[in-house]
This record gives C-alpha cells, sequence and structure tokens, in this order.
C-alpha cells in the first residue's frame, strides 16, 4: 500500500469496523468532511491524521503497523500556521491532545517558552494573545490547552521536560504572573510521573539549544518553527531528536536542585 491508495484502504477499514463517518471524524478530532476527503483521496491525510484515524476505529496493532507504515512514506511533513491558524487554534490543542492520549512517554525540550503542558491560564493567554486572534477564539483556545494539560494527571504515562533556564526569566506576562507561572512548574514536578528539568546557564555546554520540539514515544517528532509545524516520522532522524534530547537531560539540573533554581527565580519576581 502506498500513501495514493491510503484513503480508500481507510474508508475500506472504517466500512468494515461499522463504525458511521461521523463518529470515526469524530474521534479523530477532525470534520466529517475533512474525513471524506481523506477517503476519496482528495485529501492526502498527514501521519497524524492517519495515527487518529486508526485510533477512532479501534484497529489491531498488527492493522495500525501496517497503515503507519504506509502513511510514513514520506518521512517528513510541513504545516505552514497560516493554514493552523485558518483551522483554529483550539482545534489544533483538541487534535495534540488526542496525539497525546495515544501516547504513552511525552518528552518536551523548551528554549523558547514554558511548555505548552506547564503554561497558567495567563500565560496561555500571552502566547496566543501575541497572534493577533480575536477575543472568542482566543478564549476557546485558552480553554482547549487547560483541557489538554489534564493528561498531565495521568498516572500510566510518562512526561519529561527539559526547558533551559532563559524561559523561565523570559517577561511575557507581568512579574507577579511569572512568579504563578514557576509556581505552576514546581507544582506539577512533584508528580511522580513528571519529570522536569532545568539547564543551567551556568553549566558548561558541548551542544546549542536550536528550537522546540516533542517526542512521542520514540516514533514522532513535531518541531515548531517560524513558519511551521514540521512532523518527523523517519526512525534516523527521530534518533537524533532523541540523542539532543537525552544530551541536554544529562546536563540539566532535577529534582530538588531544579526546584531551587527555580524558586530562587521566581523570589527575583516577587521582589
Amino acid at each position: 500500500m502506498n500513501r495514493t491508495q491510503l484513503g480508500a484502504a481507510l474508508r475500506e477499514l472504517r466500512q468494515a469496523s461499522g463504525k458511521e463517518a461521523k463518529a470515526v471524524a469524530r474521534g479523530a478530532v477532525m470534520s466529517p468532511s475533512k474525513l471524506s476527503k481523506i477517503e476519496t483521496g482528495k485529501v492526502s491525510p498527514t501521519v497524524v491524521d492517519v495515527e487518529r484515524i486508526l485510533t477512532a476505529i479501534g484497529v489491531s496493532d498488527e492493522v495500525k503497523a501496517e497503515y503507519m507504515a504506509a502513511a510514513r512514506a514520506e518521512a517528513t511533513e510541513t504545516t505552514a500556521w497560516r493554514l493552523i491558524r485558518r483551522l483554529g487554534y483550539h482545534r489544533k490543542q483538541q487534535q495534540i491532545k488526542a496525539l497525546d492520549d495515544a501516547t504513552n512517554v511525552v518528552r518536551v525540550f523548551q528554549p523558547s517558552l514554558v511548555p505548552g503542558m506547564l503554561q497558567t491560564p495567563e500565560y496561555i493567554r500571552a502566547v496566543f494573545g501575541r497572534k493577533g486572534i480575536g477575543a472568542e477564539q482566543l478564549d476557546r483556545t485558552v480553554a482547549a490547552r487547560i483541557a489538554r494539560q489534564q493528561s498531565l494527571y495521568d498516572t500510566s504515562k510518562t512526561f519529561q521536560f527539559v526547558i533551559i533556564e532563559p524561559v523561565l526569566r523570559w517577561r511575557l506576562v507581568p512579574d507577579a504572573m511569572m512568579a504563578g507561572q514557576l509556581d505552576r512548574i514546581l507544582s506539577v514536578s512533584r508528580l511522580p510521573h513528571v519529570d522536569i528539568r532545568v539547564v543551567p546557564l551556568a553549566a558548561r555546554q558541548s551542544d546549542v539549544p536550536s528550537h522546540s520540539f516533542v517526542i512521542r514515544d520514540g516514533r514522532m517528532v513535531t518541531v515548531e518553527t517560524v513558519h511551521a509545524e514540521v512532523s518527523v516520522t523517519d526512525p534516523r532522524d527521530v534518533e537524533l531528536y532523541v540523542r539532543k534530547f537525552e544530551g541536554f537531560a544529562a546536563s540539566a539540573l532535577s529534582g530538588d536542585d531544579m526546584r531551587r533554581t527555580i524558586e530562587v527565580i521566581r523570589d527575583d519576581f516577587l521582589r
């Protein structure tokens, strides 16, 4: 099966399951019209699309592996932010939540912003407010990201965050709100299945941060650039990101040392 045959194959799989298109589209966090276009070959599905559709249908691991191999025939996909904006940032958050729900180990590297899963409502509003969207869409996006954060409390999952120290000092919101944001990170860091690490500026490094990325189960990486979100699924490329994450994690502060560092920065904001 190649990518050009994938849409029709997904339609046959859905029909064999007995599930209606509307139900599968809802489970895959996409519109029925998009699912229809994928099934009829009018739209080429992304790796993320295929994974969500297969999860919504409820296929076996063997079938899922076969279809995902076809989806990964093109190992790198790029989606411009202007297209995501057209979709709606709140819908994008819902799609990411569906990905998180299907992932056992989430590894996040952030040299730019507090990771989305750790952001306070005020910080979320500042992040998306700079995109120039309307008040209603901003409210829906903030609510969608907060809803996505509920995955943090699923103890069957593992979350690992590596944050570069300047992220904690970047005044994206007023000082009192930054102090509250750091308190939020401290609170989440005490969850037993969450590992938060901070790379201190004082530590000597042999690598450079480059850009943020998220690794899901060592099978897919999403990268945020200025103009687009890039999805990487080739195992050789994924391994590059895993090694970069592990390198920075090894040089980062964790546990009580990490918490003491964040407390010092928080207290600076409070002063």
